[in-house]
């Protein structure tokens, strides 16, 4: 793609979330996410492959759904109470269909199922935004509207923990292990966000690093199955090494930091006196653990001595900076010694 025509695109995906961001008018945040869902098509689609067109073709499809739905909810909320403001009141029935809009936005079950799909077809730049950026402007839309149905969000962050975790379970496809990674974190932080939202922002913000250093690890290694990627000991020794902590604490093991958020939430939802949604929560997360162990343990069963055929890519120079992989894989696996500094902030 023309660097000139790259560089709009990617401003105009800024600008778009920025907008939104900034808005306190629905018409105006409506607009901010237009502008990052039609800069992010021609991303989308630069790989002249079916496989690409047919992703970007459902991704359009699901966000003008979802896009028409909440200038529907809007102005329907409009008529009734007479205001245009995000931070005002909503009521009952249109907060429930800018929920559900904004849940087809971010990919929440039970309205998830385009996400998989869209995510397999794209390369893994392209996924890396889909999966981190475009998740930012819906998610602040949806963390200034709460708290509104308390049984919807409840029912949107349970399913969307249990079928992150079965939904991976028998995937090969690493992209595809990704997307239902991104349902599940995305169930955690809806299920906590009606009752602490600065908690429901935090695990985004740990999320994030530790989705960047994956879908790097897995561009370093031009991997997007699991067979492929256990090829990756002989490429790169140090980054194979490092690889199970990520993914272990994307799944929340400790002493790792993606325990961190989950420990917070399943301490919040035990406070509000839910035990029953918290242990669902807990056991999901259980499911999600095992195919990141699985990816893990395939990786594993590679690793030296191997064949001088095997061994060749290794002598290889690479020309990927892995300056930015380096900061967020530091930041995915040892930030749980701050959780006592993070929860002094959260409490401020």
């Amino acid at each position: 793609m023309n660097p000139f025509i790259l560089s709009i695109l990617l401003l105009s995906l800024g600008l778009g979330t920025t907008l939104t961001f900034a808005s306190s008018h629905w018409l105006l945040a409506w607009m901010g996410l237009e502008i990052s869902t039609l800069a992010i098509i021609p991303l989308m689609s630069q790989h002249h492959h079916p496989r690409a067109v047919e992703a970007t073709t459902k991704y359009f499809i699901t966000q003008a759904a979802a896009a028409a739905l909440i200038l529907f909810a809007s102005t329907t909320n409009a008529w009734i109470t007479g205001q245009w403001d995000i931070n005002f009141d909503l009521h009952f029935f249109p907060a429930s269909m800018l929920t559900m809009a904004l849940a087809l936005k971010m990919g929440l079950a039970p309205v998830h199922f385009w996400l998989p799909e869209v995510l397999q077809g794209l390369d893994l730049t392209t996924g890396l935004i889909l999966s981190t950026w475009q998740k930012l402007a819906p998610f602040i839309l949806m963390y200034q509207i709460m708290p509104v149905n308390s049984s919807l969000i409840t029912f949107l962050g349970v399913t969307s923990t249990l079928v992150g975790g079965w939904g991976g379970l028998n995937q090969t496809q690493l992209r595809k292990i990704l997307a239902y990674s991104s349902i599940a974190h995305l169930g955690w932080m809806i299920l906590v966000m009606q009752f602490n939202q600065q908690l429901a922002l935090l695990a985004l913000i740990i999320y994030i690093p530790m989705t960047f250093s994956t879908f790097m690890i897995f561009k370093t290694n031009s991997s997007t199955t699991v067979n492929t990627l256990a090829a990756s000991w002989a490429k790169t020794p140090a980054l194979t090494a490092i690889t199970p902590m990520i993914l272990l604490s994307l799944g929340g093991l400790p002493p790792l930091s993606g325990f961190m958020p989950k420990w917070m939430i399943l301490q919040e939802l035990t406070k509000q006196d839910i035990p029953l949604t918290a242990s669902i929560a807990a056991l999901s997360a259980l499911l999600s653990l095992y195919f990141y162990l699985r990816v893990s343990y395939a990786m594993t069963l590679t690793i030296s001595p191997n064949n001088l055929n095997a061994t060749t890519p290794w002598r290889l120079q690479t020309t990927a900076s892995t300056l930015p992989l380096a900061i967020s894989a530091t930041i995915s696996a040892m930030l749980l010694p701050l959780a006592p500094a993070t929860l002094a902030l959260l409490s401020l």
